[in-house]
């Protein structure tokens, strides 16, 4: 980030982020456009550089490097990785893949940002966490994108507050239906060599994360059971975004992970806890839905109305207590000013562009913004002991704690400035 290049009105200097992105399907598109929108709709202090995407396929590389914004493209990551012109490695790729990716651009003095869950394991978490602690100029972030959903910052906020008071119950769940007809085609988010586990880790990793980063605590045990209701599934042929089309020959494969997780769990206060996670939830299309109720209140959100956010007080009179629906679109919520005037919601895609915002900002500042990977860690323990439950007769077991030295190693933050 050495080279300045005027960029502002006034001929201001700026230093240059090169960013190279690794896979360019779902998870790339919606990465281009944050990296796109970011400058545009915010004030950064570093003048983002979408240098190069990389992809196995040449001719479709270079399709998704012309169509979504980037100077060039690779099909070799670690050519990309390589580059002297790449500051920060951008991991859109499956989860069997992060952390050869993420561990070379660290030892290559690269910054990371690894989409989640960070890994497929827990030793390849660990040795992720590891090897940015033996990088501790380079910031090494999980993209837990739906922290930055400006309702569960005005949550987390909220209970920072102390407005609900000591946290008694979590209900956390995340249910998508877009494989529940039998006949929908196997992907590699339904082969456990890539994808590590089924809806576990593809959505439920998400809702660990929010539960942990509002509340502020750490799902310390659990109790589980996993269910597997479609075991073969035509053999795809081709896929855009989350579907796609099965084989003409008939042939079929068999899916090796999860279709449902549902837990118990403890939180590090005291609290209970209940998560769900399914893509056989015919009718919610992604319903994350949380409700966390305190001593002193409680807060409950569905990301399919997300520009909301329901808040109960328990200090007001009973003849006109009741849930406030709050309409998180004014300008004091966070990043919203950067937007629309106050009622002019936000979507899915903004979530992404507050990711690339913040990571930005805390380069410039010399800071590691969260979620880090040893918080992305703490939810890879959490599925492990999910996993390990459910394979023992749902016995109830312990979240382990043990976590290399790292830097950057946070706990869940307050929500950020209102922008």
């Amino acid at each position: 980030m050495t080279e300045t290049r005027p960029e502002t009105p006034d001929g201001t200097a700026r230093p240059r982020l090169g960013v190279g992105m690794v896979g360019y399907a779902f998870m790339g598109v919606a990465h281009s456009q944050a990296w796109r929108n970011a400058p545009r709709f915010f004030d950064l202090p570093l003048d983002v550089d979408m240098a190069v995407v990389a992809g196995r396929d040449a001719g479709k590389v270079a399709a998704a490097a012309a169509r979504l914004g980037w100077r060039d493209a690779e099909t070799d990551w670690k050519a990309l990785v390589a580059r002297d012109d790449v500051d920060l490695v951008d991991v859109c790729t499956p989860g069997d893949t992060h952390a050869d990716i993420a561990i070379t651009a660290l030892r290559a003095g690269k910054h990371v940002l690894c989409e989640k869950p960070l890994a497929n394991s827990v030793a390849e978490a660990e040795a992720m966490v590891a090897a940015a602690a033996a990088a501790p100029d380079q910031v090494a972030m999980v993209g837990f994108t739906y922290r930055r959903v400006p309702a569960i910052q005005l949550a987390r906020r909220l209970v920072v507050e102390g407005r609900i008071g000591q946290v008694r119950h979590v209900r956390a769940q995340y249910l998508q239906d877009w494989i529940a007809d039998p006949s929908t085609p196997l992907s590699w988010r339904l082969d456990r060599t890539k994808a590590g586990s089924g809806a576990l880790g593809d959505i439920g990793a998400h809702v660990v994360d929010l539960a942990q980063f509002i509340t502020g605590e750490a799902v310390t045990g659990v109790s589980a059971v996993l269910e597997t209701f479609v075991r073969e599934r035509p053999v795809a042929e081709a896929f855009t975004g989350l579907s796609g089309s099965g084989s003409t020959s008939g042939a079929t494969g068999p899916v090796t992970v999860d279709d449902a997780a549902v837990f118990l769990g403890r939180m590090s206060g005291g609290g209970l806890a209940s998560f769900e996670a399914t893509r056989f939830a015919y009718g919610r299309k992604n319903a994350i839905r949380l409700e966390i109720n305190g001593s002193a209140g409680s807060l409950a959100f569905d990301f399919e109305d997300m520009n909301v956010l329901h808040f109960f007080d328990a200090s007001e009179p009973a003849v006109t207590a009741g849930f406030r629906r709050i309409v998180v679109t004014e300008p004091e919520h966070a990043y919203v000013a950067a937007w629309w005037p106050a009622g002019h919601g936000l979507g899915y895609e903004h979530a992404f562009t507050h990711q690339a915002v913040d990571l930005v900002r805390g380069l410039a500042a010399g800071e590691h913004p969260t979620p880090t990977f040893a918080d992305g860690l703490q939810v890879q323990r959490v599925l492990d002991a999910v996993e390990r439950s459910a394979a023992d007769e749902s016995r109830w077991t312990p979240v382990t704690t043990s976590t290399p030295a790292a830097a950057g190693t946070s706990t869940p933050t307050p929500e950020e400035a209102a922008r």
